[in-house]
C-alpha cells in the first residue's frame, strides 16, 4: 500500500478508512461497468446496517447495561474480522508501536463513543442519537484546522461549520430552552460524534501508510478495544441475570453486522469507488435511524428534528466540499 488518506465515516466503523491514492491500471471498459452498477447496492445496505444501529442500541439497551451492550459489539465485530483474516491467511501486525497506536484508535473509534452512544440512548430516543452522530463531520472540520496543517479554513468550511451549529440548536429547540431534550444523553451522543475525529487524526498522523492491510488493522483494533470493555465492563457492571432473546440478537446484529460486517463492505467502496463517494454514507444514516426509531419504536418527532437534521446534514455536506475543478482552471487562466 502506497500513501494513504483518513476518512470520516459512520459510527458503525471500526476504523477510520483509508484508501490508496496510487492510480490504478484502466481496464476496458465492459469490465469496469458492471463494478460502477453494483457499489450502490452495497453502498445502499451500508447505510441500512449502520442506520439500524441505533435501533440496535436502543433494544440491546433494554435487557443489558451500556457497558454490556458495547463489550458485545466490538466482540462479535472482533470474531467476524479475525474469521476473514484466517480465511485470507492474513496476519496481524507483529510491531509493539502498531499496537500500541491502535490501542489509542480502539479507545477514541470504538471503546468511546461506542459506549456514549449505549448510554445516552438510555434517555433520549434513537433517533436523536443518530441525528448527533451526524455532526461528526462538523467536529472533524473544526478539528483538523487546528491539529491538521494541510487542512486550512476557507469561507465555505466555515459557512458550513456555522450552519451546522445552527442545526444542532433546532434539534435541540434551543428557542425552547431545550425543554423536553435530556441534555445529558444529548451530551453524551455529541461526545460520542466528537470522539471519531478525534481518533481519525489520530490514526491518520500516526499510522497513515502503514503496510499492514486494512483487514488486519481493524481486527487488531477491536481486538484491543473488546479488551479494553473486558477490563472496565465487570468493575462497573454486574454480571446480567438473564439473556432475554431480542436484546441479545439485538446485540449481536450490531456487532456481527454493524461493526464486522460493515466494515468489510465499507472497505471494498473506499477502494472502488474513493474516499469521499463513500464517507457520503454518514448522511443518509440519520433518515434510516430516524425511520427505524419512528415506524419500529414508536419514538415522536417534533418538527424541529427532521428539521434541525436537514439543516446539519447540510452544513456537514458543505464543510467537505470542495470548489469545482472548472472554477479553479478559470482562476488559473485569469491568473
Amino acid at each position: 500500500m502506497t500513501s494513504a488518506t483518513s476518512t470520516p465515516v459512520a459510527s458503525g466503523s471500526p476504523v477510520a478508512a483509508t484508501a490508496t491514492t496510487s492510480p490504478t491500471p484502466q481496464r476496458p471498459a465492459a469490465v469496469t461497468r458492471p463494478r460502477a452498477r453494483g457499489w450502490q447496492v452495497r453502498f445502499a445496505i451500508l447505510v441500512l446496517i449502520w442506520g439500524f444501529s441505533f435501533l440496535f442500541i436502543k433494544v440491546g439497551t433494554q435487557g443489558f447495561a451500556p457497558l454490556q451492550v458495547t463489550l458485545g459489539r466490538v466482540t462479535f465485530g472482533a470474531l467476524v474480522l479475525l474469521a476473514i483474516l484466517v480465511i485470507k491467511r492474513e496476519r496481524l501486525p507483529r510491531s509493539a508501536r502498531t499496537w500500541g497506536h491502535l490501542a489509542v484508535a480502539a479507545f477514541f473509534l470504538n471503546a468511546l463513543p461506542f459506549s456514549l452512544f449505549a448510554y445516552s440512548e438510555l434517555t433520549i430516543p434513537s433517533t436523536l442519537a443518530g441525528i448527533c452522530n451526524a455532526a461528526s463531520p462538523l467536529w472533524g472540520m473544526a478539528l483538523s484546522v487546528v491539529a491538521l496543517s494541510e487542512d486550512r479554513p476557507t469561507r465555505r468550511r466555515v459557512a458550513g461549520l456555522g450552519i451546522g451549529f445552527l442545526g444542532v440548536l433546532t434539534v435541540l429547540g434551543a428557542w425552547q430552552g431545550f425543554t423536553g431534550t435530556d441534555l445529558t444523553g444529548t451530551a453524551m451522543a455529541l461526545g460520542a460524534s466528537l470522539s471519531y475525529p478525534i481518533g481519525w487524526i489520530y490514526v491518520r498522523r500516526t499510522l497513515a501508510g502503514s503496510a499492514h492491510s486494512h483487514l488486519s488493522m481493524s481486527s487488531t483494533q477491536l481486538l484491543l478495544a473488546t479488551a479494553q470493555l473486558a477490563v472496565v465492563t465487570p468493575l462497573f457492571t454486574a454480571a446480567p441475570a438473564s439473556y432475554p432473546i431480542l436484546p441479545l440478537l439485538s446485540v449481536f446484529a450490531l456487532g456481527a453486522l454493524g461493526t464486522g460486517f460493515a466494515f468489510l463492505l465499507q472497505y471494498g467502496l473506499v477502494a472502488e469507488i474513493g474516499p469521499t463517494t463513500a464517507q457520503m454514507v454518514t448522511y443518509f444514516v440519520p433518515v434510516i435511524a430516524t425511520a427505524a426509531g419512528v415506524a419500529l419504536l414508536n419514538e415522536r418527532l417534533s418538527w424541529n428534528t427532521p428539521v434541525g437534521a436537514l439543516i446539519v446534514l447540510a452544513g456537514a455536506a458543505l464543510t467537505q466540499s470542495k470548489p469545482r475543478a472548472s472554477a479553479a482552471r478559470r482562476s488559473t487562466v485569469t491568473d
